[in-house]
């Protein structure tokens, strides 16, 4: 079953269960998926549809810092919700000592030493680490081995 699929079955569940916060933020990521699809004159495999609930919790994230610094507590806690439904369809992520093993490799493998080097690295290090770690997260690692 593809991940499309999943989901489907998932805001079928959610609507038997009574799970109205779910149900529609299933719904919301599908249409968000189906809209591509249709930009795009394609079909997206479970690769690009993780590419668009990586989009979808990233715009909740951009929420979520407006409404801080609103003071939108109840928006916010509603955000977070949100993320943590849509991450359970995304591959669990790298953790910050796991981003750094690679990027020594990589490091170590191009005989780099200084700052002026970081957008080599940083071009061969996101292929290893593309869907499973946060871009910026990357960033500040390669930044901090090259200090």
């Amino acid at each position: 079953m593809d991940l499309k699929e999943q989901m489907r079955a998932d805001v079928a569940a959610a609507m038997r269960g009574g799970e109205t916060q779910r149900r529609d933020v299933l719904r919301m990521v599908l249409a968000a998926v189906k809209q591509i699809e249709v930009d795009g004159q394609k079909t997206l495999d479970d690769a690009g549809v993780q590419d668009v609930l990586r989009k979808q919790i990233k715009q909740r994230q951009e929420s979520i810092a407006d409404f801080t610094k609103a003071g939108r507590l109840a928006d916010v806690a509603r955000e977070t919700a949100e993320i943590a439904i849509i991450e359970a369809y995304l591959p669990q992520m790298m953790t910050r000592a796991e981003i750094e093993v690679i990027a020594r490799g990589v490091v170590e493998e191009l005989g780099v030493t200084d700052a002026k080097a970081m957008g080599q690295v940083m071009s061969k290090l996101m292929p290893h680490v593309k869907g499973r770690a946060d871009g910026r997260l990357v960033n500040e690692v390669v930044r901090s081995l090259l200090q």
